[in-house]
């Protein structure tokens, strides 16, 4: 936990001089702290990006951007000053209760982040993808050798430098610093709503009665939690200024969106938002249309050149504007099995169930499969059919039947490409939150909430727990939890407990895990991977990965092969 404190206590003091440095640049002159923060993340995982096109994010970097911080400071350092102080006065101006419950949140974000890691995405790609951008930077062909190390993510991009791993190698826990923005946003907005009594205020200072959800995935780098997060501080401004909207709000929804787009493309939906407020205020923004458009080309520009470098796909996972061939594109058989396969996962069928059934029982069956997925499939089909009576009832704002629209077009998209809950949970929490506080708005209410969900997250943060009653995946039925010897150094960053031996096919040395999940490469010496999976896609695609030289940075390919050799 001290550990982890330290290195956020870095984070803070590198993002806010980032993010007033961008502020200045782009004239957006305004006081939220978490905001500061996050438009100072943005900017970090830009320069990374840039960075990781010629070489590793690594101690270089690291010296780089020091530097760059002091010559940041000193030029602002009035100004960062005067930012720390307006949000010193915020949190002195929350009730004794506020205090306690943000200060406590803090502590039990702190001891899961310091707990292992939860998501099982973090032991098929996360911890390898962010080895690689640390060690190599961008890989030509990388997505040859693992095929989900094609899904890179902005936000591994901002881990990977931020997890300083050339002084300690555990610290992986940026989604959990990213929930505390999230959380002390919520809980200042939470204290306006006492006095405004505007709705939205509660609607986001309500975001902490989540966190025993979301605390499952804070222990790892997951992109999922950006996007709940920065979606809510996206939906609260666009509500805020649909109607009558500043240059400055404006822009923060623009980079809070490219942000989360960077981060999960599959987030595409809240591209709308920003389109949605731009169209109703054409007139009063028409002339920040230039500078938010380099913004939006600069962030495109920067994930296509990502996906071709890794994938050979500008667009990945799907094979669309594939204009140029590159030697290490991953073949199409495979991206197309690799895609294909992600939407029948959704759906937990095989390609021939899927391909038998109608949709309707395609639908029927993917709101009742068992367990969490029935349970958040099931609410979300439940608050796509009542939200509009809840809006018609209880609000009379044009802004969220927009955001409901934008809602349903997520929910078609989801629907459409890979159907897992995750993927849509910003706008479930949303909507849930938003049909709560229509009977629950008193303060001794709301207060009851937050001890309920404090109470909960305690539990799971701090006692063993079998969570076979939710899941059947045998990865994830044990909650991680936080043990003494974590208080000061933290859990190492992969859960599984295996060997890796050393392994040769042609060209390619690499490590494969023993005994491990098909997909599952954990913690292993790069480069890694599964000797299953290398023999599966030998056997039923006649490919097999190879390094496209001597050098690992050179990249890898797809050997085409006779299926007798």
């Amino acid at each position: 936990m001290v550990l982890i404190l330290l290195s956020w206590l870095y984070i803070v003091f590198t993002s806010i001089n980032l993010g007033i440095s961008f502020e200045k640049t782009f004239r957006i002159p305004q006081n939220d702290f978490v905001v500061t923060a996050v438009l100072g993340l943005f900017t970090s995982t830009i320069l990374g990006s840039v960075w990781a096109i010629f070489g590793r994010i690594n101690i270089e970097f690291h010296l780089f951007l020091l530097a760059w911080n002091g010559i940041l400071f000193y030029f602002n350092k009035n100004r960062i000053v005067e930012v720390y102080s307006f949000f010193i006065k915020k949190i002195q101006q929350l009730s004794l209760f506020l205090k306690l419950f943000l200060g406590i949140s803090s502590l039990l974000i702190l001891a899961q982040c310091a707990a292992l890691p939860y998501v099982v995405d973090n032991e098929s790609y996360y911890i390898q993808t962010i080895k690689w951008l640390n060690e190599y930077g961008f890989v030509k062909g990388l997505a040859n050798l693992h095929i989900f190390l094609g899904q890179t993510s902005g936000w591994h991009i901002t881990q990977s430098i931020f997890d300083f791993s050339f002084l300690y190698k555990n610290l992986n826990d940026l989604s959990g610093f990213c929930l505390l923005l999230g959380n002390v946003f919520a809980v200042i907005k939470l204290n306006e709503y006492f006095d405004n009594q505007k709705k939205i205020y509660l609607i986001i200072g309500l975001l902490p009665i989540a966190n025993a959800l979301l605390f499952q995935f804070i222990s790892a780098p997951s992109p999922d939690i950006p996007v709940y997060i920065f979606s809510f501080i996206v939906f609260f401004y666009f509500i805020e200024n649909y109607k009558t909207p500043t240059p400055t709000h404006f822009t923060i929804i623009v980079v809070l969106s490219l942000f989360i787009l960077y981060c999960k493309p599959t987030a595409l939906g809240i591209v709308l938002i920003p389109l949605m407020i731009l169209i109703q205020n054409f007139k009063v923004l028409k002339n920040q249309i230039v500078r938010n458009g380099i913004l939006g080309m600069l962030v495109f520009g920067l994930f296509v050149t990502k996906n071709s470098i890794i994938t050979g796909y500008p667009l990945y996972p799907t094979q669309l504007c594939s204009w140029f061939s590159f030697d290490f594109q991953v073949p199409k058989e495979l991206t197309s099995f690799y895609f294909d396969e992600t939407k029948l996962y959704g759906f937990f069928l095989t390609k021939e169930e899927f391909h038998s059934i109608s949709y309707v029982q395609l639908f029927i069956k993917w709101i009742s499969f068992n367990k969490i997925n029935a349970l958040f499939n099931s609410t979300n089909c439940l608050l796509v059919v009542i939200s509009p009576f809840i809006l018609n009832k209880y609000y009379k704002s044009k802004s969220l039947w927009v955001l409901y629209g934008i809602m349903v077009v997520q929910f078609i998209v989801l629907l459409s490409t890979s159907p897992q809950f995750r993927f849509f949970i910003h706008f479930t929490l949303f909507f849930s939150i938003l049909s709560v506080v229509c009977f629950f708005y008193k303060k001794n209410q709301i207060y009851t909430m937050l001890c309920i969900s404090g109470c909960i997250s305690a539990v799971l943060v701090f006692f063993p727990l079998k969570l076979n009653a939710l899941t059947s995946n045998g990865l994830i039925e044990n909650n991680s939890y936080f043990k003494i010897n974590q208080i000061v150094l933290p859990s190492e960053n992969s859960k599984t407990d295996t060997f890796y031996s050393l392994k040769k096919i042609y060209n390619l040395q690499y490590y494969s895990p023993n005994d491990a999940y098909f997909w599952i490469s954990g913690n292993g010496t790069l480069p890694c991977v599964n000797e299953r999976q290398i023999d599966y896609f030998k056997t039923y695609f006649q490919y097999i990965p190879q390094q496209r030289s001597s050098n690992i940075k050179d990249g890898f390919y797809s050997k085409k092969i006779t299926p007798n050799e």
